[in-house]
């Protein structure tokens, strides 16, 4: 563990603190979600991880069974804070009340939903149109504390409304929903999966991004798939799959995407998340 600590703490002050020789600049965080399986077992040391990653900047959401107050104390202590914060379809249904308490309470200025319930025979226009509804009313809710809502896509919303209809549901999506009240968080990996054009997307609807998670998809992988569901294989380090970097990259900053998080779902995230940075580090577009 000690040798771990010394590779990343190396890497983290020799790549961190030089200025950035590429094109990116932009405020860069990580998803919490990538260590996953080391919070399950020690909440406080994980956190060391992220820090000892490079890390200012975090997107999370739970607090680990510790809750919100000491949670956030730990966040404190290593100078790690929380820009955006996930929550769930159904606990916002639920209570939307209590959401935006949580999320103040986070302190956060984002908060955004990864997941529309539906059947497992397929997301339909009528999800849509009642998920359109439901993110107008939590955006507006969100929005009277100063919190920005958004709506993560994960791959299913691409499918065409009807066989050779041009227009997706996540077309729908955008259109039924209020700019002043819903943004949207890109996912490129789960753009790319279901077989879109990162950088198009952020440029047919230029004014809706303000977040992205910054995840490559493996050479060879297949795309047009519409279930939001891929191997943890196909999640590679930033750079060696699919994804044409510089041209999402020169999009996403001309649309003015606010923050940047890695998250990465492979097996081996804290080999993975090293190899993203570097790339980050020296990409120029």
């Amino acid at each position: 563990m000690k040798s771990f600590f010394l590779v990343l703490l190396a890497f983290s002050t020799s790549a961190w603190a030089a200025d950035l020789s590429g094109g990116f600049k932009a405020p860069l965080g990580l998803q919490l979600y990538t260590l996953r399986e080391s919070f399950k077992t020690n909440v406080p040391g994980t956190l060391d991880k992220v820090k000892a990653l490079g890390f200012s900047e975090i997107e999370g959401g739970g607090d680990y069974g510790l809750g919100v107050e000491k949670f956030s104390s730990l966040l404190r202590e290593r100078g790690l804070k929380m820009v955006s914060a996930g929550f769930g379809y159904e606990a916002m249904k639920k209570d939307i009340t209590a959401a935006v308490r949580r999320a103040q309470s986070f302190g956060v200025k984002f908060v955004m939903c990864a997941w529309i319930p539906h059947a497992e025979s397929g997301f339909t226009e009528a999800d849509v149109r009642r998920a359109a509804a439901d993110f107008n009313t939590w955006g507006a809710a969100f929005k009277a504390v100063g919190i920005t809502f958004t709506y993560h896509p994960h791959g299913y919303e691409f499918r065409p409304l009807s066989e050779g209809n041009a227009r997706t549901h996540f077309d729908l999506l955008v259109a039924e929903t209020k700019p002043e009240f819903v943004s949207f968080e890109m996912d490129v990996f789960w753009v790319m999966h279901p077989g879109q054009d990162p950088a198009k997307l952020l440029a047919q609807y230029p004014n809706r991004w303000a977040l992205m998670h910054l995840k490559d998809l493996r050479r060879g992988a297949p795309t047009g798939i519409h279930t939001g569901h891929a191997p943890q294989s196909d999640d590679v380090p930033l750079g060696t799959g699919q994804v044409n970097w510089p041209a999402v990259l020169k999009q996403a900053a001309a649309v003015g995407v606010k923050h940047y998080f890695i998250e990465d779902e492979s097996v081996a995230p804290l080999d993975a998340v090293p190899v993203s940075v570097k790339y980050l580090l020296s990409v120029k577009f």
